[in-house]
This record gives C-alpha cells, sequence and structure tokens, in this order.
C-alpha cells in the first residue's frame, strides 16, 4: 500500500519544508549581513574578486586571540569528531577553551546560529557550504572534512527496490544536501520523476515526491507510514532497524565511495585573522578522528544518552551504526552492492579532496532543490574547490601526527571519484 502524504507541523504545503525555518533562514540571508557577523565588532563587507564577500575588521585582530571553541551540531554521527574531541579535552589539549556544545534539531536552526555567530565550529552539510557561500555570499570556509559515507535511504520493510519508491513520499533532511543529491541520481537510474507536491494530492507511479524533515522526526514519520522511507546520516538508520520499522534499501557510500557529508564549517574571519586558533582546532579535530576510528564502542559510549549524553540515542542503535557493516547481510537485501570497495558503514578522515568538491559542484547542477538556485550555473567547479576550502590547517594537522598514511590515504593528497548507482 502506497504511505500517506506527509505533513509535518509548520511545513510547506507546497514542498513539505519546515516553512518556519526556511522563512527564518531566507530573511537572514536576504538581510544586510552586517548584523549578523558584526557581533564579534564593527566591520564592513568588501567584495571579493570570486564574487564572494569577506569581512574586514576595523581594527585587526591578533591571531592568536583565544576566543571559545564554541561547537554547534546535531544529533548524528557525522558529529562524533567534534564531539569526542570536546569529551577527551582535546581542544584544552591544544590551549583552547570550550563551551558545551550546543545540540540543534534541524539544519536551518544550525545555520542560524552560525550566521549569528551564536557557534563558530560546526558541521554541516557540504552542500549547504556552497549555498551559503556563493547562493548567499556569507563568508565562511571548510578547514576540514568531518567523516566519509555514514547515511543510508531507509524505507518501510515492503520496499524491495528502488523502482518501488515511485508513487511514494520520501524525506531528506535538506534540499542542499548530500542525501537528496544521491536520492536523485537513484530516482533518475529508475527513471522516476521527482515532485513536490501539496498533501493530498495523488503521486503518480513513475513519481516520487519529495518533502524536507529534521533528522529526529523521520523515525515516527516511517513508523507510521506517514512516509514511504527517508535518507539520512545515521543513527537514524540504524534506529528504524533495531525498532523493526524500517529496512535499509542503500546505503550512500556504496553510490559514491567514501563520500563526505559533514564538514568542519567556520567563519572566515577566524580562518584569516586567527589563523593559530583555527590551526588549533583543527588539531583537536584531526586526533579526535584518528582516536575516533580506532575506538568506536567507545565512541557509541561517549554519544550515547546513557554515557556521555552528546545525543538523545541508546547505545546499541549507536553501536551498530558505527560498527555493524555486514556485507553478506546487507548484500541479500541489495542495500551493498560493491562489497568489493571495502569500505565501512561510516569512517573518518578530515582531507577535503578538491575532486569531491568538483563533482558535487557538478551533481548539484542537475539536482531540484528549492528556493533560488541560478547561482549555482555559473560556478566553476574547479573555482569553488579552491576558493570555498583552506586545506592548509589539515595539511598541517596530518604532518603532525605522522603524514596522510595514518588515515590510510594517499601521500599526494589526490584521489578520483567513484560513483555507481
Amino acid at each position: 500500500m502506497k504511505n500517506k502524504q506527509f505533513l509535518h507541523p509548520y511545513s510547506c504545503v507546497c514542498c513539505g519544508m519546515n516553512r518556519r525555518d526556511f522563512v527564518k533562514l531566507s530573511y537572514l540571508f536576504t538581510t544586510s549581513l552586517t548584523a549578523t557577523i558584526g557581533i564579534g565588532g564593527c566591520q564592513q563587507i568588501l567584495p571579493r574578486k570570486d564574487n564572494t564577500q569577506q569581512p574586514i575588521s576595523a581594527a585587526k585582530r591578533d591571531s592568536t586571540d583565544n576566543q571559545p571553541v564554541k561547537i554547534g551540531y546535531l544529533p548524528i554521527t557525522d558529529a562524533a569528531p567534534l564531539l569526542v574531541a570536546h569529551s577527551r579535552k582535546l581542544y584544552e589539549a591544544e590551549g583552547l577553551t570550550t563551551e558545551q556544545p550546543r545540540l540543534f534539531r534541524s539544519w536551518a536552526q544550525i545555520v542560524e546560529a552560525f550566521l549569528a555567530r551564536q557557534v563558530n565550529v560546526i558541521h554541516v552539510l557540504m552542500p549547504v557550504t556552497i549555498w551559503i557561500r556563493y547562493g548567499r555570499k556569507f563568508p565562511a570556509k571548510i578547514v576540514a572534512w568531518n567523516h566519509t559515507n555514514g547515511s543510508a535511504l531507509t524505507v518501510l520493510p515492503e520496499i524491495e527496490s528502488s523502482k518501488d519508491l515511485g508513487g511514494r513520499t520520501i524525506a531528506v533532511p535538506f534540499w542542499y544536501s548530500i542525501h537528496n543529491v544521491v536520492l536523485q541520481q537513484i530516482l533518475k537510474q529508475q527513471g522516476l520523476s521527482v515532485v513536490r507536491k501539496p498533501q493530498g494530492a495523488p503521486i503518480a507511479s513513475n513519481e516520487v515526491n519529495l518533502v524536507v524533515l529534521p533528522p529526529p522526526d523521520m523515525i515516527s514519520a516511517l513508523a507510521n507510514q506517514s512516509i514511504g522511507g527517508y535518507i539520512v546520516a545515521e543513527p537514524f538508520n540504524a534506529a528504524s532497524e533495531n525498532l523493526k520499522t524500517g529496512k535499509i534499501l542503500r546505503f550512500t557510500g556504496d553510490i559514491w565511495k567514501d563520500h563526505a557529508c559533514c564538514v568542519v564549517f567556520m567563519h572566515e574571519e577566524d580562518v584569516v585573522q586567527r589563523r593559530e586558533w583555527t590551526q588549533r582546532v583543527v588539531n583537536a579535530l584531526v586526533k579526535a578522528q584518528l582516536w575516533t576510528r580506532n575506538n568506536r564502542p567507545e565512541v557509541a559510549e561517549i554519544l550515547s544518552q546513557g554515557g556521555g549524553k552528546y545525543t538523545p540515542h541508546s547505545l546499541p542503535v549507536l553501536k551498530r551504526a558505527l560498527s555493524y557493516y555486514d556485507t553478506q547481510f546487507y548484500g541479500k537485501q541489495g542495500a551493498i552492492t560493491h562489497a568489493n570497495w571495502g569500505i565501512n558503514r561510516i569512517d573518518f578522515q578530515p582531507y577535503p579532496f578538491p575532486s569531491y568538491t568538483e563533482k558535487l559542484v557538478q551533481l548539484l547542477k542537475e539536482t531540484q532543490v528549492e528556493g533560488e538556485t541560478a547561482f549555482l550555473q555559473n560556478l566553476q567547479p574547479q573555482q569553488v574547490a579552491q576558493d570555498l576550502v583552506d586545506d592548509s590547517f589539515v595539511k598541517s594537522a596530518l604532518e603532525q601526527i605522522g603524514g596522510p598514511q595514518v588515515f590510510g590515504l594517499p601521500r599526494e593528497l589526490l584521489r578520483s571519484e567513484t560513483i555507481s548507482v
């Protein structure tokens, strides 16, 4: 039976997006940016040659300015390095001070807090960073990847293949997300059309209706069959598995090998004017990622509601999300089709490969998203890879711990993208 149309409280009836958050973000992005980034001091916004904008402080700040590390995060495993570094006091080991990390329920909320400088180090969907910097010309930089893989398409138990998504409503966490990009690649291969219809409107058998939901709301929506499935970061996929209300149809890492989902995003003012401070933050995160890779049970405990209390998730759910990737079990249900790739369900490494940024820009141009998208068509993939990302801090941090090889990365830090739907 096809799922019922889902309409979240405060949702937009035309697209399913949380209207309150969307309007709030639209207001923030279209009003003067000096109101949002000028909190830390009097600034002017100067245009750059690449058509972005950069804050210039009236008084140059000391590069060693020891402002507190103010972390913003969603309760997903993508945030693990930020939270592990806090739990294990790795920021303090670098001579930094920290505030208690702030948990947000949706990407709209975390972006709003970042724009207002309520937080200064966040993990955020990489496509969102492209939207923020080039769509709305807000000065911020990616300084590292937070993880690789770690997301999946979870569906009702009766759905057997991607073709069965036709006539159903599927939730994504944000229009500008790797989840939306990968999902639309899947649907395109199956000859299914993406639509955004109001509640009650019929969905044809060759259509898939997309709605935006905060990750915490996806589990209950699937359980009551308001949606046919969702594509999102862990541990929300593992949670539905444990509840027996959903199953994983595909792992995103089995489609785009070792892709990034969330990245570490910081204000350009900090990256440019507080380079020593930024380097110390990245040092802590790189060390946290290395420790996380080798201590997954302990990471699950740190993140769990009964352990470090950084997330509301149970220990069994987090352990499954961080460690369970049985190729035989998932191969039988089609969730893994590239067992030879030898990847993990989620992994952690910090280097932001330029080839990934370039490919992502290309795919975003052919992905349906909400709002104004003209800016995407003018983006040059190679230029974005050079301008959006500052990899100098990661390179330095890697050398301090033995080089890229400690993460199994090539010494030259180059790769080709592998995508197979």
